[in-house]
C-alpha cells in the first residue's frame, strides 16, 4: 500500500473537511501537465543523485524513492510528495533540471473528496462545489485550488479517490 500524506482533521462541513497539514517536501514539474508524471516517476525510480548514504535517507533503496500519495496538480504543474522522512536538505537532488524540490509550509486547507475518473470537467465542477460550501459557511480562503489524486491509472474508475483543495 502506498503511504499517504498525514493530516489532522479540524472540522467537517457537510462533504468538506478542514484539515491541518504539517510541512511537506515535494518534487514538482511545471509546464508539462500530466505528462510530467513520467518525469517525476523517473526521478523517484533512480534518476537522482544523493550525497547521503542509503541508511540516512531511508526509505531510499538503491537510489529509489518510495512512492507516496497523493499526486498534486495545479494548472499545468504536477508534483509528487516525498516520504515524510525526507527534509528539503535530505531529499535526493534530481538529475533532470525540469524537476524542482520545494518545501510547502504547514497550512490549513479545505478538501472535497470524490471518486471516479479525473477530468478537467470534474475538477471544475468539484472546485465550484468546494467554493460554494466555503462561502456558505463564511470561511475565507487564500491561494489557488489544486488537485490531489490518490489512485493510479490502472485503478478501476469507481474505486479512484480524488480531492480538490484550497
Amino acid at each position: 500500500m502506498v503511504k499517504q500524506v498525514k493530516y489532522q482533521l479540524i472540522r467537517k462541513l457537510n462533504k468538506i473537511e478542514i484539515r491541518f497539514y504539517e510541512p511537506i517536501v515535494i518534487a514538482k514539474v511545471e509546464g508539462y501537465g500530466d505528462s510530467g508524471f513520467n518525469i517525476l516517476f523517473n526521478y523517484i525510480s533512480g534518476n537522482n543523485t544523493t550525497k547521503t548514504n542509503v541508511e540516512m535517507t531511508s526509505p531510499v533503496i538503491s537510489q529509489n524513492i518510495e512512492m507516496t500519495a497523493p499526486v498534486l496538480s495545479e494548472g499545468d504543474s504536477i508534483a509528487f510528495v516525498m516520504p515524510e522522512e525526507f527534509t528539503i536538505e535530505t531529499t535526493p537532488k534530481p538529475n533532470d533540471e525540469r524537476i524542482e524540490i520545494q518545501k510547502i509550509s504547514k497550512r490549513y486547507v479545505a478538501a472535497l473528496r470524490f471518486s471516479g475518473r479525473w477530468t478537467a470537467e470534474n475538477f471544475k465542477t468539484k472546485s465550484k462545489q468546494l467554493l460554494k460550501e466555503l462561502q456558505k459557511s463564511k470561511i475565507e480562503t487564500k491561494g489557488k485550488i489544486f488537485a490531489m489524486r490518490y489512485s493510479w491509472h490502472f485503478t478501476p474508475c469507481f474505486l479512484r479517490m480524488n480531492e480538490v483543495e484550497k
